[in-house]
């Protein structure tokens, strides 16, 4: 047997909440990873980071992808066992529409059917859920009776075939920590602005200088926010103590 895992995440982006107002689920977007790391987590969704509006295939990056700009991104994740042979199916299906990706489309209008119980699909298009439970179906282990079209992230957390191994914040999740990806001494200060200036030009305008220096969201697993913020108020206090050893 085998483990994949599926992740069904809440980033708190105003498209999020406003699936959210429909469906009352904590949950509105969920993945395929095919290890516990997450470092083949697969999806449809925004392709830009600042575009919601245009969606296909990813393979979905958590250390400089879209889930980077939302730093407090709440998730759950579950286990599924499949036997090998269906794994290995499933490896190449997907690897399909890597190759491919460029002909695949986010399926917008299928949202719409899922309340009304309706099936709405669309050539080589699919949204989150239905591309998770349909990669599945294909490969042979189908977990649901009804289309994929159908399927929520919601309805993942509910089948009795899924263990869940982990809730929380996203960038929390201990088997994120790679030596590899991360390198948490490589700053003695998170460079906040020029983080947000690179992953505008590179996730937004497309635009990467390969010669320029690539800063990394996490160091050391802390906020690049939470450090720029803390750099502040320490600021702030040396200043507030300065001014009082010169009133005493």
């Amino acid at each position: 047997m085998k483990s994949v895992y599926i992740v069904v995440t809440n980033t708190g982006s105003f498209a999020n909440r406003a699936i959210k107002t429909v469906t009352s689920a904590p949950y509105n977007h969920a993945s395929i990873s095919l290890d516990d790391r997450l470092t083949n987590l697969y999806s449809f969704a925004r392709r830009q980071p600042m575009n919601p509006f245009w969606g296909g295939f990813i393979k979905e990056n958590v250390v400089t992808g879209t889930f980077s700009w939302f730093p407090n991104t709440t998730c759950e994740i579950y286990e599924l066992n499949i036997p090998k042979r269906n794994y290995q199916k499933l490896e190449r299906i997907i690897s399909t529409f890597e190759k491919n990706e460029n002909k695949y489309l986010y399926n917008y209008i299928g949202l719409l059917g899922i309340p009304i119980n309706h099936p709405i699909e669309m050539p080589s298009s699919y949204f989150c859920s239905q591309f998770v439970a349909e990669v599945l179906r294909r490969s042979g282990y189908p977990l649901f009776d009804q289309r994929s079209s159908l399927i929520s992230p919601d309805d993942f957390r509910k089948h009795p075939e899924l263990r869940q191994v982990y809730q929380g914040e996203l960038y929390s999740y201990p088997k994120l920590y790679s030596k590899n990806i991360y390198e948490p001494k490589q700053y003695h200060s998170f460079p906040f602005r020029k983080y947000m200036m690179q992953q505008f030009y590179t996730e937004v305008l497309g635009l990467k200088n390969k010669h320029e220096r690539q800063f990394y969201f996490r160091d050391g697993f802390i906020k690049p926010k939470k450090i720029y913020l803390m750099d502040k108020v320490d600021k702030i206090n040396h200043a507030r103590k300065l001014l009082l050893d010169k009133m005493k």
